[in-house]
C-alpha cells in the first residue's frame, strides 16, 4: 500500500497535468501565447505555432494526469511506481531540453522554467523512492 505522502504527490502532480493538458486542447493559441499564465510567452518564444503539436501535447498531459491520479486512487505501491516511471519518462527529456534552451528568456523566466521542469523530475523520483507501507496480516486464531 502507498503512504499518504505518495498519494498526495500523485494527486497534486496529476492535477497540475490536468491544467497543462486541458489548456492547449481548449485554446491552443491561448496556450501558445500565454503559458504559464503568470509569465507569458514561454511556448511562443520557442518556435512557430503548431496546433497539431499543441493538441497532441495536451492529450498526452491528460493521459499522464489520468495515470497519476488513478495510481493514487488504486493505492498500491506497484501502480505508484509505474506512475513514477511514466512521470520520469516525460519529465527527464522535458527538463533536459529546457536546461539547454533558456538563454533567450529573462533571468526570472530561466529560473522559473528550470525550477518547474525540474519538479517534473524530482516529484516522480520521490514517488519511486518512497517505500510502500507495510500491511500487517491479521493473526489467525
Amino acid at each position: 500500500m502507498q503512504r499518504t505522502i505518495t498519494r498526495v504527490l500523485l494527486v497534486v502532480s496529476g492535477l497540475a497535468e490536468v491544467v497543462v493538458g486541458t489548456w492547449p486542447l481548449v485554446s491552443p493559441t491561448g496556450f501558445y501565447q500565454d503559458f504559464p499564465g503568470f509569465r507569458t510567452g514561454w511556448v511562443a518564444m520557442d518556435g512557430p505555432f503548431n496546433e497539431h503539436l499543441l493538441r497532441d501535447f495536451g492529450g498526452l498531459n491528460l493521459t499522464l494526469a489520468a495515470l497519476l491520479v488513478g495510481a493514487a486512487v488504486i493505492g498500491t505501491t506497484a501502480v505508484a511506481r509505474l506512475a513514477g516511471v511514466a512521470g520520469l519518462l516525460f519529465g527527464v527529456p522535458h527538463f533536459l531540453y529546457h536546461l539547454g534552451h533558456v538563454a533567450h528568456f529573462e533571468r526570472i523566466d530561466q529560473v522559473l522554467i528550470i525550477a518547474t521542469t525540474g519538479l517534473g523530475v524530482l516529484v516522480p523520483l520521490v514517488v519511486l523512492l518512497i517505500p510502500g507501507r507495510r500491511v500487517s496480516t491479521p493473526a489467525t486464531p
